[in-house]
């Protein structure tokens, strides 16, 4: 038996080795990368700028604009704005050129925005205008009022409390600026700085001047008016911050990825289920605080064409917000719930 077994074992382990063995697998033969042609044109006048030879089908289109940079040194990247059509939208920095509705020979339109300035220094200057504007009237610096009032202090305290509060909104806003914003687009047109600081340091000074007037009264009910609208101030500015900080934590640094935003376990964000900019209720609702408190029509005036331009930006997100996303919460108002 042990003989039978021994020769069974040679003949299987003789008929293993005379097996053919699997041969290799032939190697991947490495794809064909197809390069694109781009031709850039002008918008206005359809002359040839650049023709652009060998581009990857992976560039982007800031990758396009970096290259007629080189070529053009006067229109830097962030000065051109590319369309596929003269007429058409701009292109997204971000758009991957095999991804758009193009042959192997592109042609885009180019047109230039004029010089940029960043945002964060748009902010920055609309925020501290008003801040040193108002402090300059609430000191009564000479050549505002009447030389007798000169360096003088009000005797009413809402008018101290006022400037606090008008202090308070503007320093949180810079160093919201400076922390806790992430600004998606990194320029603007620079004549945008002029519009925008002319509206803020305008309706400041406007408001200062009133409200630090020697001539000022103070608010018709008293302290229980100011104090309640102290407290309306002061609610909006802690949801208005609180909301701040949710936008913040939806976008990775760097990333342009838009999410919907939700309420946390913060209560200040709950009005996420009914609204879509609740940072422009909370700014609306400090400002209808600060004119309760004041009582001053030059504040009154500022928070109702704030309200107007704030409605816009709002219908505006709220538009994208639910062009972007099929599953965004219908229950949702751009600033006001259920009316707005």
């Amino acid at each position: 038996m042990d003989t039978l077994a021994l020769e069974a074992k040679a003949n299987g382990q003789e008929k293993k080795s005379s097996a053919p063995r699997p041969r290799p697998k032939p190697p991947k033969k490495a794809k064909r990368i197809v390069y694109f042609e781009v031709e850039i044109m002008d918008a206005k006048t359809k002359e040839k700028l650049l023709l652009l030879d060998k581009v990857e089908p992976t560039s982007t289109i800031l990758d396009i604009k970096a290259l007629f940079h080189k070529s053009n040194p006067q229109w830097y990247p962030a000065r051109q704005s590319l369309r596929l059509d003269p007429k058409g939208k701009g292109l997204k920095d971000e758009d991957i050129l095999q991804t758009l509705p193009v042959g192997t020979t592109a042609s885009f339109y180019f047109s230039d925005l004029g010089a940029q300035i960043a945002w964060g220094t748009v902010f920055l200057s609309e925020c501290y205008g008003p801040l040193l504007i108002y402090l300059m009237f609430y000191f009564r610096l000479p050549f505002i009022y009447a030389p007798k009032y000169d360096f003088s202090s009000s005797k009413h305290w809402v008018v101290h409390l006022a400037c606090m509060c008008h202090s308070f909104h503007y320093v949180k806003r810079i160093l919201e600026t400076l922390f806790i914003h992430r600004i998606s687009h990194g320029t603007m047109p620079l004549r945008n700085i002029f519009k925008n600081c002319s509206y803020y340091w305008c309706f400041a000074a406007w408001m200062a001047y009133y409200i630090n007037h020697p001539l000022y009264t103070p608010p018709y009910y008293g302290q229980q008016q100011v104090k309640t609208a102290l407290i309306i101030f002061l609610f909006c500015q802690v949801g208005n911050f609180s909301i701040n900080i949710t936008l913040r934590n939806l976008k990775c640094p760097g990333s342009k990825v838009k999410k919907i935003p939700h309420p946390t376990k913060n209560p200040f964000t709950w009005i996420f289920a009914l609204v879509s900019c609740p940072n422009y209720t909370y700014e609306l609702g400090s400002w209808m605080g600060f004119t309760v408190m004041t009582q001053c029509l030059p504040v009154a005036f500022f928070t109702i064409v704030g309200f107007v331009l704030m409605t816009v930006w709002a219908r505006g997100k709220h538009r994208n917000y639910r062009k972007e996303f099929h599953d965004y919460p219908t229950l949702r108002s751009p600033i006001l719930p259920f009316i707005l």
